[in-house]
């Protein structure tokens, strides 16, 4: 079983995918900043449309409904056209047509494992690759960004953390959403580094790591001192590198000089 999905892995990521561009924040956005739209107003210049279309994939938290009202609150029709997809609740249209026809595609946090094991079920997985291949932005929130590499940390499995290696593997290596935000990230990556998980990037909260192809283009953020960072073992210790990382509100300055929140 394994074996047959690696492979499966392996295919999904041999496509040309050199342009096509993955966002993955590890906190912030729309669903925990409400009030500062910076790293969502930074995914949607990406399209460099006026309005592109935005299909939000609440998967991760079993469809919920007040998720998908609070997407369509932020992302309202005057700024893009929005649209969403449910896949617990019938009326699944056809996956690749629908969402290669996207400008950007948003997941959503919650349960990583679940999200995986039910959008391998749908074909969700090969849908995704093929929205990547057609130049779809990919980007999510914490489960919704975790998807995209080979694994990262998890609290899918219960309350204590673990390391996952059954992501989509778009990008190479690992990902620790909340990396500031929640008190047991951090020692829980360092942990499972020490005891041989992949290279891993971690994001603080308010931050977002920007891929072109499977290159990182830059850290971006919407708090002046969050941060990323790359963990991985060198000569058996743990090493935390940090990113340099840009803060979107620099470029928010009224014309005296003055930052505007924006």
């Amino acid at each position: 079983m394994l074996a047959s999905r690696l492979a499966a892995r392996r295919s999904l990521q041999n496509t040309d995918v050199s342009r096509g561009h993955i966002v993955a924040l590890g906190g912030g956005g729309f669903s925990m900043e409400p009030d500062n739209p910076l790293l969502d107003r930074f995914i949607l210049g990406l399209t460099k449309k006026r309005k592109p279309r935005v299909c939000f994939v609440p998967t991760a938290s079993g469809d919920s409904d007040s998720h998908v009202a609070r997407f369509y609150r932020y992302f309202p029709a005057a700024k893009c056209v929005p649209n969403h997809l449910t896949l617990f609740q019938g009326n699944i249209p056809e996956l690749s047509k629908f969402l290669c026809a996207q400008d950007v595609i948003y997941v959503g946090g919650g349960n990583t494992a679940n999200m995986l094991a039910v959008w391998r079920v749908h074909g969700m997985d090969k849908a995704l690759a093929a929205a990547r291949r057609a130049g779809v932005i990919l980007c999510g929130i914490s489960a919704g960004a975790l998807c995209w590499f080979e694994g990262g940390i998890t609290d899918s499995f219960g309350r204590r953390l673990s390391a996952m290696r059954d992501g989509l593997g778009f990008l190479k290596g690992g990902f620790c959403p909340h990396y500031d935000g929640e008190h047991e990230r951090r020692p829980a990556l360092l942990r499972a580094i020490r005891n041989g998980f992949i290279p891993t990037l971690a994001a603080d909260d308010g931050v977002a790591l920007h891929f072109v192809g499977s290159r990182l283009v830059e850290a971006v953020s919407s708090r002046p001192k969050a941060r990323a960072y790359r963990v991985r073992l060198l000569h058996e210790k743990v090493v935390e590198e940090p990113i340099p990382t840009r803060y979107l509100g620099n470029r928010l300055k009224s014309k005296s000089g003055a930052q505007k929140a924006g």
